[in-house]
């Protein structure tokens, strides 16, 4: 089968606000066909706390520490949780949701666009595998979350590696389009991760300290030593590649494009009316 041509852009250290419109703006290119589908990598600078588009501020969220370890704070536009976005490569894909093959159901597309990060990890040497829920006690769990962080359990074709969640990703479908986004963890810094989010009490944040250890891993754990952003853009680049079967084509946004992400930044997700709407 002949290789499709995508998009390919390294936009870099970006603030939270920015690269969520940044998103947005190639989500609406791609429904008006005015650019084709997108692979695009980026990290975060400051480092960032993003919450899914569901999660509540004032129940979830210990603003106190955010601001006391000096981070972004932005709302994702896709569901999922707290995502801390430090010490990680960023992904995101922007394609129709009648691009050929392209299953119509929710999780079967994530799989299909997940198989990106599976040959990632295995390109870096790791044993990666898809999360599948075996029991109906699972799948239900799946869809009442126990906590609010993201890496606290491994979802539905979500990618772990001896057990332990090593991506976490989320997804929106707008104007007949999906747009798949999620973090790969090269390293994590546990205690300022759990110390961002509110618990009913001590005991309770002790034990999701202790499972977040047993349920997520980064890459530099794995590897046994520090796999850096570059490393890891080259090893996910790849894979993409060989899971979608496509040819990647560096792109670079034009000043008007640039000045329009900018505007929905300051419209939408550098505002505090979309960070703290709920």
């Amino acid at each position: 089968m002949e290789k499709r041509t995508w998009h390919y852009i390294n936009s870099g250290k970006c603030s939270g606000s920015f690269n969520m419109a940044f998103d947005e703006a190639l989500l609406e290119w791609h429904s008006k066909g005015e650019m084709g589908p997108v692979l695009r990598f980026y990290e975060w600078e400051p480092a960032t706390l993003s919450i899914g588009y569901f999660q509540s501020v004032s129940k979830e969220i210990d603003m106190e520490q955010v601001r006391h370890h000096q981070l972004g704070f932005v709302r994702r536009p896709t569901g999922g949780r707290g995502v801390l976005h430090e010490h990680e490569l960023t992904y995101s894909v922007i394609v129709t949701e009648d691009y050929p093959n392209m299953p119509e159901t929710v999780t079967e597309a994530y799989r299909v666009i997940s198989g990106g990060l599976l040959e990632g990890f295995r390109n870096l040497g790791l044993d990666a595998s898809f999360s599948v829920p075996n029991s109906d006690e699972e799948r239900q769990n799946l869809k009442k979350p126990g906590s609010a962080v993201c890496f606290d359990t491994p979802s539905w074709y979500e990618l772990v590696v001896e057990g332990k969640k090593v991506a976490g990703s989320a997804q929106t479908r707008q104007k007949g389009v999906i747009l798949q986004h999620g973090a790969i963890l090269l390293s994590l810094d546990e205690e300022k991760l759990i110390s961002l989010f509110k618990f009913k009490s001590e005991a309770v944040r002790d034990r999701m300290r202790i499972g977040l250890r047993e349920k997520a891993v980064a890459i530099d754990q794995l590897a046994g030593r520090t796999v850096s952003p570059e490393e890891a853009e080259v090893a996910f680049s790849k894979g993409f590649e060989k899971a979608l079967n496509i040819k990647l084509e560096p792109y670079e946004l034009s000043d008007a494009q640039l000045q329009y992400v900018k505007k929905i930044e300051q419209k939408k997700y550098g505002n505090d009316d979309w960070t703290f709407r709920k």
